[in-house]
């Protein structure tokens, strides 16, 4: 295994002044490039959570970026969405030293969405770990809910892994899907992936557990569409209410193997 070099704060958007964190094999090409996206709900987060399932990539040789975007209050939808596209065109023209035929994306929670949404433009392969992909209907079915964002001020100071691992909270997940349209109701269905699956769509691997905080049906609902357009993917359900990289040391041979076979 190669030991991981790193570089901090390479700009990947001069205009917005928007950075990732890049983690690399110390000697040799790098299998592939791989996107790995934090996640926080498109309103809190940072690279620097996500340098273990970084470093974990490398291990397995390949090149790892994980980027920063802008989320709320300084941006709304499609924003984070719209940075992860000039995060990919620039990574695609980029000169590292990894082949650039082959790239996909890991992510978690709001980082799972993003995920998707790259698989769905560029047909890569992605991983997404408990990804918010139930928005319009869920919100359709759940109008009874009263939106509470609930303590959220620790949120920056504790592991991923740490975080929204108490199950169920229908009335924080309103709460934060919703605030990332900034009280528009009109983009719910643009934003919801599975309306956009065809058949160029790239391999996924989607996971989630049973009884935690990001509703099954996101990955349910967006398995079944995968399946009408003949795209290969893994969905694993898990026991518990763990959330996210709450149970990445669980999938992590799984998603490694996943990877391997599709990038």
């Amino acid at each position: 295994m190669s030991a991981v070099q790193t570089k901090k704060d390479v700009v990947y958007d001069k205009t917005l002044d928007l950075k990732t964190d890049i983690y690399y094999p110390e000697t040799g090409t790098a299998k592939g490039g791989i996107i790995d996206i934090h996640g926080g709900g498109w309103f809190r987060g940072d690279k620097a959570k996500d340098s273990d399932w970084a470093e974990a990539l490398v291990g397995q040789g390949y090149f790892v970026v994980v980027p920063n975007y802008r989320f709320t209050p300084q941006a709304y939808y499609p924003a984070p969405l719209a940075d992860m596209d000039t995060l990919y065109q620039w990574l695609k023209a980029s000169d590292y030293d990894f082949d650039h035929a082959h790239i996909a994306a890991v992510g978690s929670s709001a980082g799972g969405n993003m995920t998707v949404e790259l698989a769905i433009k560029y047909g890569i392969p992605i991983v997404s770990l408990s990804g918010i992909l139930d928005i319009d209907q869920w919100l359709a079915t759940h109008q009874d809910v009263v939106a509470a964002e609930g303590q959220t001020a620790d949120f920056n100071s504790k592991a991923s892994a740490e975080i929204n691992q108490d199950g169920a909270n229908d009335a924080f997940y309103k709460w934060f899907v919703t605030n990332y349209f900034n009280g528009r109701t009109d983009q719910y269905e643009a934003a919801t992936p599975y309306h956009r699956v065809t058949d160029q769509t790239g391999p996924m691997y989607l996971a989630n557990s049973l009884n935690e905080f990001v509703p099954t049906s996101g990955v349910l609902q967006l398995a079944q569409t995968l399946t009408a357009h003949n795209i290969p993917f893994t969905a694993r359900m898990l026991t518990g209410s763990r959330h996210a990289k709450g149970y990445l040391g669980d999938v992590l041979d799984d998603t490694m193997n996943f990877l391997a076979q599709h990038i």
